[in-house]
Parts: structure tokens; C-alpha cells; sequence
């Protein structure tokens, strides 16, 4: 009986232990966030930002490398040698050979320092500070891109959720609808081509209603991605739609000035030409003499076995200058096609310097236009919302016909969708219009 309480203890705790474990498992598995919250975390565990950290690490140890090829590099090498075998010599002429039997084991030593300097390391070394801006540039813009796509998904998943609750509001009333005219068709007050109409309103607003769960579904997996929360995680957005949608926010864009000098696009292209103008000068120390010396030392062998032979050190110190003299035009032919280079870099930062100022009108029409349809598509769904309420409460008391009431369903589904659609367009201009100012 002992025996068998314990293996019932056992197995009670061990039941216990799974159970906590798996609500640990579904606690840690659903991520709550605000949108801010959101940003936060896409900055800390978003992937594609980390591989944009990597490459300024990347870049600042690829300017050491440049750095540390011009400073002093010192080798050293170590042998072992084993000697067996016969040596024939004669002491004098016309006397027999003799011979003796060497065997030895010996080691050797050598150290070696050397150092060089010419024009393109000391080159190489400010380009790589020019790709290390580039990089970190780089970064701020692949971060600024996944704080605007974290908004852009966090703010569309809300609206798409709305969606949803005013179709479910819809459906109910239209359900209610469809009761109220079966029971009118049984008591022979209505026809039952008037139920059947009602019927296919009824699938129509179902069918609306698993197409948004399904586009919603889908926002919520690019918005995982996009924080690299796993597919397991479950998103609980907590913030409103109303709390988020900031349109006075948006109206202030409008009005804000387009700064060049604060787009990450326009600062990659000056970094650009930056480099191309470093090159060209790096082509133009190909005529500049390199300058290295040297040192070299030989320790004399040390015999671990066997005799002695001659033991010698060598230690050598050496300078020496290396000057260019003809290249049959090699280094002319590198300087001109860095130069051309250096014009094409020059030409792309004045295309994008015109091509950000157009866009910056574009997008401030875009807001705009966003905005006046936002602002009459709310309108258009408040009113169609209060129509489709009057006529079923007309219908339901045989005022409307069910003409009426299906034009009024399909009336507010297509202001529904209309005004999701105003929301998302107006999200996507601010965003756009703000990455373009680097707000």
C-alpha cells in the first residue's frame, strides 16, 4: 500500500508539473503590445535591423584590417630537422674515401618584421570611413523602414478589426431580420421570395465577414514577422483604433518643410559620390612610392642529438623604397575610370535630389487627397449605418420593402469597405510622407 500511495503521489505531481508548464507555454505564447510597445520590440528582435547592425560591425573591422596592414607585422617560425645518413670525404688526393655516418636532430629558429606604407593604404582606410557612415546611414533607414511597416500593419490589423465588429452588428440585425420574415411567411403574411432575399443578405454579410477575418489573419503574420515574435506567438494589439489614428498628426505633415539633408535616401547618395571622389584620389596613389623596411633574424640551431655542427646567427635590417616608373597607362586608364565614375556618382545624387522634391509633392497630394476621402467616406458610413437601421425597423413593421432593405445592406456593406479602405489609404500617405521627412 506504501508502494502503491508513493507511485499515486508520483503521478499526481508529475501531472501537476505538466500542467503548469503548459500554462507557462500558452502565457509566454500570447504577446501583448501597444503601438508603441510594438516599435520597441521590432527595434530590439526584428532580423533584417540586426543584419544592418552586422554590417557597421562589419564595416568598422574591414577599416582595421586597412589600419592594421600599414602598422608593423612580425612572424615567427620554428623547424625540426632529423639527419641520417653517410658522408664519403677524402683527406688528401689519391687517398681512399672515408666515410661517416651523420645522424642528428636539430631545431631552428627565425623571427621576421616588416612594415610598408604607400598612398592607397592611407586611401583605403578614409574610404572605409565612408563606408562605415554608409552603413550606419543604412541602418537608420532599415530601421526607420520596419517602425513604419510595424505602424502600417499594427494600425491596418485595427481597422480590419473594426471592420469586423460593424459587420457582426450588421449580421445580427439582419438575422434578426431573416426571423422575423420566416415567422411572417409562415403565418402567411409575407411571401417567402422576400425571406429568400433577406436569406442571400444574410450569406453575403457571412461571406464579407470571412473574407476580412481571412485579410486579417494575414495582417497579423506580416505584423509577427515584422517583430520576429515566431508563428506560434499570439498578437493582442491593445491599443484602439481612435487612440492611433492620428489625423491632426497627419494635417501637420502638410504643413512641415522637406529638408534634403535629413532623408537617409539623399544622405546615401552624398556618401556616394563622397567615396567616388576618395577613389579617384586612391587611383592617383598608384604614382606614389611605397616605403617599407624590414627585419629578419635567424637564431643558430639547437642540436638535441648526436654532434655538434656549425652554429651561426643572422640577423638583417633593411629599408627600401619602391617607385613606380610605367605601367604602359594601367594607372592613367584606373584614375580616368574612377573620375567617370565619380560623374555618374554626381549625376544619381542630382537625380535624387530632384526626384525626393517631386516626390515630397506627390505624397503631400496623396495625404491630402487621403485625408478629404476619410473624412467623407466617416461621414458616408455614419449615415449609411442610421439608414440601414431606419429601414429595417421600417420593414420589420411592413413600411419598407425588401427591395429597400437589401439596397440599404448593400449600401452600408459598400460603406463599410470604403471606409476601412479611406483608413488605410490615409495611414499609408502619413507613413509614406513621414518617412520621406524622416519624422
Amino acid at each position: 500500500m506504501k508502494k502503491l500511495t508513493l507511485f499515486l503521489l508520483c503521478i499526481l505531481h508529475c501531472a501537476l508539473c505538466i500542467d503548469l508548464k503548459a500554462q507557462a507555454n500558452d502565457s509566454v505564447s500570447e504577446l501583448r503590445l501597444s503601438l508603441a510597445e510594438a516599435r520597441d520590440y521590432a527595434i530590439e528582435h526584428n532580423r533584417t535591423l540586426q543584419n544592418a547592425d552586422l554590417s557597421v560591425r562589419q564595416a568598422y573591422a574591414t577599416r582595421w584590417q586597412t589600419i592594421a596592414s600599414m602598422l608593423p607585422q612580425a612572424d615567427m617560425s620554428l623547424g625540426l630537422n632529423y639527419t641520417d645518413g653517410k658522408m664519403k670525404f677524402a683527406l688528401q688526393d689519391g687517398m681512399p674515401p672515408m666515410e661517416r655516418e651523420i645522424e642528428n636532430l636539430a631545431g631552428s629558429l627565425g623571427v621576421s618584421a616588416s612594415i610598408a606604407v604607400n598612398g592607397q593604404l592611407i586611401m583605403g582606410a578614409l574610404i572605409n570611413n565612408t563606408a562605415i557612415e554608409m552603413q550606419d546611414i543604412n541602418k537608420r533607414n532599415t530601421e526607420l523602414d520596419v517602425v513604419s511597416n510595424v505602424e502600417t500593419y499594427y494600425i491596418t490589423a485595427l481597422a480590419m478589426e473594426k471592420t469586423v465588429e460593424l459587420l457582426d452588428k450588421s449580421l445580427i440585425d439582419l438575422e434578426n431580420l431573416y426571423n422575423i420574415t420566416e415567422n411572417s411567411v409562415k403565418v402567411g403574411a409575407v411571401e417567402q421570395t422576400t425571406a429568400d432575399q433577406i436569406k442571400v443578405q444574410v450569406a453575403s454579410m457571412r461571406s464579407a465577414i470571412n473574407a476580412t477575418n481571412r485579410s486579417l489573419e494575414m495582417i497579423y503574420n506580416a505584423l509577427a514577422l515584422q517583430l520576429a515574435a515566431g508563428a506560434d506567438v499570439k498578437l493582442v494589439l491593445t491599443d484602439e483604433l481612435d487612440n492611433v489614428l492620428n489625423v491632426e498628426e497627419a494635417l501637420n505633415l502638410l504643413s512641415m518643410d522637406f529638408d534634403l539633408a535629413n532623408n537617409y535616401s539623399y544622405q546615401l547618395a552624398e556618401q556616394n559620390v563622397k567615396m567616388a571622389k576618395q577613389n579617384v584620389i586612391m587611383a592617383g596613389m598608384a604614382y606614389v612610392p611605397t616605403l617599407s623596411a624590414f627585419y629578419q633574424y635567424t637564431a643558430p640551431n639547437k642540436y638535441f642529438s648526436g654532434e655538434t655542427a656549425m652554429e651561426q646567427s643572422m640577423g638583417v635590417v633593411g629599408l627600401q623604397l619602391s617607385i613606380p616608373l610605367w605601367s604602359s597607362g594601367k594607372r592613367a586608364a584606373g584614375i580616368t575610370e574612377k573620375k567617370l565614375a565619380r560623374q555618374a556618382a554626381e549625376n544619381s545624387l542630382a537625380d535624387a535630389r530632384d526626384g525626393l522634391m517631386v516626390q515630397h509633392k506627390q505624397l503631400r497630394y496623396n495625404l491630402s487627397s487621403a485625408y478629404e476621402d476619410f473624412d467623407t467616406q466617416k461621414l458616408n458610413i455614419d449615415v449609411s449605418q442610421r439608414v440601414f437601421e431606419s429601414t429595417s425597423n421600417k420593414f420589420e413593421y411592413g413600411h419598407a420593402s425588401s427591395l429597400e432593405l437589401t439596397n440599404a445592406s448593400m449600401t452600408l456593406l459598400t460603406a463599410q469597405s470604403d471606409y476601412v479602405q479611406a483608413i488605410l489609404n490615409l495611414v499609408n500617405a502619413q507613413i509614406e510622407l513621414k518617412k520621406l521627412l524622416n519624422k
